[in-house]
């Protein structure tokens, strides 16, 4: 009788371990559930963040970078060798694959005491207007897709006359301005000599 008590006890003390580590290995599998999710959430958090981080800095980049560039010299024209008339220079892309739609850019003159903006003309015309601006194809660079666009290896004259009310002669300086639809602004800064000449290489 005893015996049978016995083994009836230690069958009953057997059954009550085997639920207490099942009851161990639910809330051990909750626990992995729980902390799962919570490591889900913090990765997609800090993807999410990485992503929106990388945006901004190439949005900062692709705002900051310049769009375009001076190739050569700098041309300045005077007629009468006291004031100059206007001013001519090539630009091409910085970035190859990138391009500028010409017919958007914004045109500034500045000299030492006031500025002003000078007007776009005809495109790949020029006619020597005061205060206007117009940009052709440079003789030898080839045609890449759209005329009024600055692509690929193109080169475009830039051609600035000098707005009335502005009669920059020997020594002064001047400042052309460049804005495009996206990137940096292009800033042309020269100075004239002290004589000047029907066509000068303005430094």
């Amino acid at each position: 009788m005893y015996q049978t008590l016995r083994k009836a006890l230690k069958s009953l003390h057997i059954s009550e371990k085997g639920m207490t580590g099942l009851e161990t290995a639910i809330i051990l599998i909750a626990f992995v559930t729980v902390a799962s999710v919570l490591a889900y959430s913090v990765l997609s958090a800090g993807i999410f963040s990485a992503e929106k981080g990388k945006e901004t800095v190439y949005s900062g980049l692709q705002s900051a970078q310049a769009s375009t560039e001076v190739h050569g010299s700098v041309i300045g024209s005077s007629a009468d060798n006291t004031t100059l008339d206007y001013i001519e220079f090539l630009i091409g892309l910085t970035i190859p694959d990138e391009k500028v739609d010409i017919a958007s850019l914004v045109v500034n003159f500045y000299d030492s005491t006031s500025s002003t903006n000078v007007q776009t003309t005809t495109w790949g015309s020029w006619n020597a207007t005061s205060g206007l601006w117009t940009s052709l194809i440079s003789p030898g660079s080839t045609e890449r897709g759209s005329a009024n666009f600055l692509e690929s290896d193109e080169l475009h004259v830039i051609k600035v006359d000098v707005p009335a009310g502005f009669t920059p002669g020997a020594y002064d300086t001047f400042t052309v301005e460049i804005l495009p639809p996206t990137g940096a602004a292009l800033t042309v800064k020269r100075a004239l000599p002290g004589h000047l000449e029907p066509k000068m290489d303005l430094q």
